[in-house]
């Protein structure tokens, strides 16, 4: 007597019958996700996860743990996402111009531009010239007097990084005032802020979120947009004063390079909601964050359009080959 053929339909409907079936895929995410900081706790970028950090956790429904891999501008923490697992579980906080200006001046920076697969930009913040409240310095012209009379390199200016926002502000001030200031990076802005306090630095290069932070301990001498801003609307614009000096930092997260499609929509998505949140845009606001919401089609436009602008920049200013 023949056994009879048990076809895999057949067994299936066997097990369903007495109650099994076949597993189904999880839903992403469905455990913790890793949020890497690449600069200094203090700073823009800290203070923005900071303020997402609960609401990201509530729309994805599973813990954010906020790491911190500090170092090179960022480069540290952006050389870890890339060979970090794509499984989108894994994202970090980046930045323009920092993420084009470093392979382009740096060659090796440990990841390429384009390696860093967008997921959001949420938010951007233009450069802030201050001093200290009992600097000498009023005005802007008063530090480019001062810094024209003596010899060149003895203003020194802090910022946040190298080949970042705050370092090519500070270059393109010298170019457009015929002036020499000192560059000195920090690790973030959070960092800078002692250096200038505690008489280290002359001034610092740093963003709009400073010069509201501290309010009471810093003089805004301009700003790097291309209108005032009205969190910050009694400091005249660069362009005001004759310096063609327009620039700043886009922020936003980014995952390793192979991540699914999908999971990165589920990401940008959630970031869409977060960045829309009445509270979340209050506390934005009274920081001095520009709320941006560029998904991952519009963030990667962004990029690449940023990489050409870049290069032709930094070859105007002598800082490419």
């Amino acid at each position: 007597m023949k056994k009879p053929i048990r076809t895999f339909a057949g067994l299936t409907l066997a097990l369903a019958a007495v109650g099994f079936s076949a597993p189904s895929q999880a839903e992403f995410p469905d455990k913790p996700l890793t949020y890497i900081m690449a600069f200094n706790p203090g700073g823009e970028s800290d203070i923005t996860a900071r303020i997402q950090e609960q609401p990201l956790e509530k729309v994805l429904g599973q813990d954010v743990n906020i790491v911190y891999k500090i170092g090179g501008g960022g480069s540290v923490g952006w050389s870890e996402l890339i060979h970090s697992k794509p499984d989108g579980y894994t994202f970090a906080g980046h930045n323009l111009p920092h993420i084009v200006l470093q392979p382009l001046e740096r060659g090796d920076a440990g990841f390429k531009t384009l390696d860093l697969k967008s997921i959001y930009f949420f938010e951007s913040t233009p450069d802030l010239l201050v001093v200290r409240q009992d600097s000498p310095f009023k005005t802007l012209q008063d530090l480019i007097d001062y810094a024209k009379k003596n010899p060149p390199g003895v203003v020194t200016v802090g910022g946040s990084g190298s080949s970042s926002a705050n370092d090519l502000g500070t270059a393109m001030l010298n170019k457009a005032a015929g002036i020499k200031l000192t560059y000195i990076p920090f690790s973030g802005s959070g960092a800078a802020v002692p250096a200038l306090l505690g008489g280290h630095v002359t001034a610092l290069m740093t963003y709009s979120t400073m010069g509201v932070q501290y309010k009471d301990k810093f003089r805004p001498l301009a700003i790097a947009s291309e209108e005032r801003m009205e969190v910050l609307g009694d400091v005249p614009t660069f362009k005001e004063l004759g310096f063609d000096v327009v620039e700043g930092a886009y922020r936003g997260v980014a995952a390793p390079p192979g991540t699914p499609d999908d999971r990165v929509k589920v990401l940008a998505d959630a970031f869409e909601k977060v960045m829309k949140d009445p509270e979340v845009k209050q506390k934005m606001d009274e920081n001095g964050f520009k709320i941006e919401y560029m998904g991952p089609e519009a963030s990667l436009e962004l990029v690449k359009k940023k990489m050409v602008e870049y290069k032709a920049l930094m070859k105007e200013l002598g800082r490419l080959k």
